[in-house]
């Protein structure tokens, strides 16, 4: 195991919700007033949940990535990553500062997918990998049922 390229794999989806939640802090007011649906959890536990599952993913992508990055899987498997990091950090974005519930459930949705693609690319290359990405695709299920419910009742 290399230290240094654990680190780098785990700081990059850190960096990016660090960030992401930086330009949506303000947003974070106005989600306070809205409506939600039941079940919806207290503020508090987005921060923790996101923060142990973009460790989760940083781990992941690392075991992936030491598969061998020449391998053409492994490097289709870190692109979708990326992607599907991009989709991230744009979700909050798109739900927080502009407001757009509707699109943002289906930009959700496509991430959803990504992450399922992720899984199954994963999954042939490093199993420990796709299973620690479990939590985080359960996670984006219950997040686009929060979604879908603030759409829905406001």
């Amino acid at each position: 195991m290399k230290i240094k390229n654990l680190a780098i794999s785990i700081a990059i989806p850190l960096a990016v919700g660090l960030v992401s939640g930086f330009l949506t802090r303000n947003g974070m007011q106005i989600f306070a007033m809205v409506n939600k649906p039941p079940l919806s959890p207290p503020a508090w536990l987005f921060p923790v949940v996101w923060t142990i599952l973009y460790v989760l993913m940083g781990v992941a992508s690392y075991l992936v990535a030491s598969e061998g990055r020449d391998r053409e899987d492994v490097q289709k498997a870190l692109d979708t990553y990326a992607v599907q990091l991009f989709f991230n950090f744009a979700w909050s974005i798109i739900f927080f500062n502009f407001g757009w519930y509707l699109f943002a459930f289906a930009w959700l949705m496509a991430m959803w997918a990504l992450i399922i693609r992720m899984f199954l690319q994963y999954k042939k290359i490093n199993k420990t990998a796709a299973y620690l990405t479990i939590p985080y695709l359960v996670w984006v299920t219950f997040a686009a049922y929060l979604n879908l419910g603030i759409y829905l009742l406001n």
